[in-house]
């Protein structure tokens, strides 16, 4: 059995919420809990129960198993599509729609 990683779950909380653009504040206020508590547990200095775990996985997209012991071949890759669908869920339809349209400008161009 592996032990609990604080540290190596606070790093990989970081790294994915700001991934997502996801600020600090934001996060806090999203998972019911205060910066300061937040920002301890992503400096793997605390704990977490397991509903402010289960809060922070639904938020970030992830499992508990990815949390808790990240993947398998240690690398930092998250599904690029994953990560641009969670960004357009949170823009206004006004801005899903430029954003839309960009892509189609970038791909056209590339081509």
């Amino acid at each position: 059995m592996s032990d609990y990683d604080k540290k190596a779950v606070g790093e990989r909380i970081r790294s994915r919420r700001k991934a997502l653009g996801i600020s600090q504040e934001d996060f806090a206020e999203r998972v019911g809990r205060v910066p300061k508590f937040c920002a301890d547990i992503e400096r793997g200095q605390t704990g977490m129960s397991i509903e402010t775990m289960l809060s922070i996985c639904s938020l970030l997209k992830m499992s508990p198993n990815q949390l808790l012991l990240g993947s398998s071949d240690k690398t930092k890759h998250y599904d690029e599509t994953e990560l641009i669908v969670n960004a357009l869920n949170q823009c206004t339809e006004k801005q899903r729609k430029d954003a839309y349209a960009l892509l189609r400008l970038f791909l056209t161009a590339i081509r």
